[in-house]
Parts: C-alpha cells; sequence; structure tokens
C-alpha cells in the first residue's frame, strides 16, 4: 500500500509539472501562434485567419522587386503594421517606428519643435483643434477648426494625421506653409509659419472687477492639477467670489488631470467620466472629493478648440451642477487612447474605449453644444474683441 501511494503521488507530481510545463509553453507560445488560434466566441470553432497574401507579397518582392537586392526589411515590417492599424480607419490608433516614438514623447514631456498647434481629423478632413496660446501656430493667425487642404507641396486629403503631424513639425527656424479654408470663407488661404521651440503652456489666472476670477487653463498635463490649485490659492487671496473656466483652445491631455480638477467642484463619488469599451463593458471615473468649489458661481467657456479632458471636465460640470456652458460646438474627441510598447524602439497607441458624461453623453459622436452660442467673428478677432468672454462677465455678475 505504501508503495502504492508512492506511486501514486509520484504520478501526481509528474501530471502536475506536465500540466504547468504546458500552461507555460502554451502562453509563451509564438505570437503568430496566438493570432492565428484565436476562437470565435460563440461558435467555439477556430477563427480562420489567412495571412497567405502576407507572405506570398512577401515573396514576391523578395523575387521580383528592381531593387531586392537592398531592400529595408525592418521597414517593411513597420509599413505593414501601420497599412494594418491604417484599415482600422481611426485616426487616433497610431504606430510609432523608432523616431516617431521619440517625436511622440517629446510632446508628452511638454517640449518639442514645430508650429505648436493641435491638430485632428474631422469628418475625415485634417482639421485645426486649438493652436496652443503662444505659440507661432497663434501668432500667424492659426485658428480652430482651420481645414488644412495642403502642407507645404502636399496635398493632405492621403495623409494620416500621424504623416500630416510629422510633416508639420521640423526643425527651429524653419517655415512650413499651410494652405487652409476657414470657415464662413470661399478661397482658401495661404499660412507661413516659422517653426520654433514649443512650451507647452498649462493656464492663465487673472481677477476682474465684480469678484471674478478667470482661469484660463490650456492642457490637463501631468502639472496642471498642481497648477490649478495654486490658481485657487490666488482667488483666495484675491477675495473672488466668482469663476469663469476658459476652456477654449483646450485641446485636452490626461484622463487624471481632468478627475482631479473636476474633483474641486464635486462631491466624493460623483461620476466625472464614464469609460465605454467595445465589449460593453464600462468603467466610471468618480470625484475625489475635494468640493471646495460646489458653492462658487461658475461658468465655462468653450469652443470647437476644447476637446477631450475639457469636454470631460466641462461635461460633468453641467451634468452634476448645472453649470453653463457659453461659446460654441466643443470638438468631439471623445475617445480613449492606450500607448503600448510594441519593441523597445517602437509603439503603438490603440484606441481602448470611449468618453460619455455622466448623463450617457458620447463625445467622440456629438460633442458638447453650448447653453450659450456666441460666435467670434473675424471682425471681433481684428479688433482683438472677445463677445464670448463679455458673455461670460455678463451672466456670472448676475449669478448668486
Amino acid at each position: 500500500m505504501r508503495k502504492i501511494s508512492l506511486v501514486a503521488a509520484a504520478f501526481l507530481v509528474i501530471g502536475a509539472g506536465f500540466g504547468v510545463g504546458v500552461y507555460v509553453g502554451y502562453s509563451q507560445r509564438p505570437t503568430i501562434d496566438q493570432v492565428t488560434s484565436l476562437y470565435n466566441k460563440e461558435t467555439a470553432k477556430p477563427a480562420e485567419v489567412d495571412f497567405s497574401p502576407f507572405w506570398k507579397a512577401w515573396n514576391l518582392i523578395e523575387e521580383k522587386y528592381v531593387a531586392s537586392d537592398g531592400l529595408d526589411r525592418q521597414k517593411m515590417v513597420y509599413g505593414a503594421i501601420g497599412g494594418m492599424v491604417a484599415a482600422l480607419d481611426d485616426p487616433y490608433t497610431v504606430f510609432f517606428p523608432p523616431v516617431e516614438k521619440q517625436l511622440f514623447e517629446s510632446e508628452i514631456e511638454g517640449k518639442f519643435e514645430g508650429i505648436g498647434a493641435e491638430i485632428g481629423m474631422r469628418k475625415g478632413v485634417l482639421t485645426v483643434i486649438s493652436p496652443l496660446t503662444g505659440s507661432p501656430a497663434a501668432g500667424a493667425g492659426l485658428l480652430p477648426g482651420d481645414k488644412i487642404a495642403r502642407i507645404d507641396d502636399v496635398i493632405t486629403t492621403e495623409l494620416t494625421l500621424d504623416e500630416a503631424v510629422r510633416l508639420i513639425r521640423g526643425d527651429k527656424g524653419t517655415v512650413v506653409a499651410l494652405t487652409i479654408l476657414r470657415s464662413g470663407e470661399d478661397e482658401m488661404r495661404v499660412i507661413k509659419i516659422t517653426r520654433d521651440t514649443i512650451h507647452v503652456p498649462i493656464l492663465d489666472m487673472e481677477k476682474r472687477d465684480g469678484g471674478v476670477f478667470v482661469i484660463h487653463l490650456y492642457n490637463f498635463s501631468e502639472q496642471s492639477p498642481l497648477e490649478f490649485r495654486k490658481a485657487l490659492q490666488e482667488m483666495a487671496r484675491s477675495g473672488s467670489n466668482k469663476l469663469i473656466l476658459d476652456l477654449r483652445n483646450n485641446p485636452g491631455g490626461f484622463l487624471e488631470a481632468s478627475v482631479d480638477i473636476a474633483s474641486w467642484f464635486l462631491e466624493s463619488g460623483k461620476v466625472v467620466a464614464r469609460e465605454a469599451f467595445g465589449d460593453g463593458t464600462e468603467l466610471q471615473h468618480r470625484s475625489h472629493g475635494y468640493n471646495a468649489l460646489s458653492n462658487i458661481p461658475t461658468v465655462i467657456l468653450v469652443n470647437n478648440g476644447s476637446a477631450s479632458a475639457s469636454e470631460i471636465l466641462a461635461g460633468a460640470l453641467r451634468d452634476h451642477l448645472k453649470t453653463q456652458l457659453i461659446g460654441t460646438k466643443t470638438f468631439g474627441k471623445g475617445s480613449v487612447q492606450e500607448l503600448v510598447d510594441v519593441t523597445n524602439t517602437t509603439s503603438l497607441k490603440v484606441t481602448i474605449a470611449r468618453w460619455l458624461t455622466p448623463s450617457g453623453i458620447s463625445l467622440s459622436e456629438n460633442g458638447l453644444d453650448p447653453d450659450i452660442v456666441v460666435e467670434i467673428t473675424p471682425e471681433d478677432v481684428e479688433k482683438l474683441q472677445d463677445p464670448q468672454m463679455e458673455k461670460a462677465l455678463e451672466i456670472i455678475k448676475g449669478m448668486e
């Protein structure tokens, strides 16, 4: 009996070891095997993915291309990945080869060389979301909503968003010519912009008459929550008791920065944003509950340069506090991207979810319509007038 027990135990150990080995080997099998063995969740049958056309095309290039002896095969792999990503028809899902990865990381750090404008795709058209305050783009007169038809001599209709960004960026002191079509104008205009080192601003603040304090928030960077806290301290020292939060031309940034700033207005646990994933699940991001501004009369300025985290903050305060939005319709950039390393030198920025306001408004589909619509005309710009700010001051001074 003792021998039988020992034998049985030995078989159990061997079986367990075999099972662990199978599991580890399966989980660490080549990526191509993992892809081609995907299963249809409904039928439990293998989902056939035919990679033979890819390999046939690859081999044909190897065999027949006139300059096959000088092929850059690594570049071909990057091109294949880029083509796969482009097939998703999502301008915010982007593959970054080594050079582009470095450029993107420099932008996140808040310092890069270029014109200083956030651009995006609106209905397939390359569009200016917003020029950064104090940037060469702003100084040259580029405006939110400008549609970019050409970058120098390159027509933009066939460019991806990433390709357009690379063409617009460049070394400090060089010039890029953008051919743009502006809303309300029939003819295109060419704007020449001299590139410079871009330092992304965070915010400005000012005290106005009547106890009104204005915070111009330009982005949602890692430092934005700290700078916003400092602005609130300055607001308290100034004796102001009303707030205008200016989110115009703010292209967004980090979600957590938006949640942290919303927390100054909302009680703990209030939903700031809902993150809806493709599988039907949802993640809710909630206020930290600083709640120091919930009783402070507040209005928010927005325009078509307000995007992403700006829309999240504005939508949350309107849903919970009925905060009035003044200006024009926001951009509608309501998708969530995650940056994932593919190799040590390449990465993939992939859309993983869509943003919803607490009440369920899809930011990517609709943007936000202001409660009070105020346009800024070209004449206003030429005369340095700001009717949106004037309306905000009028409204806030009448609030108690």
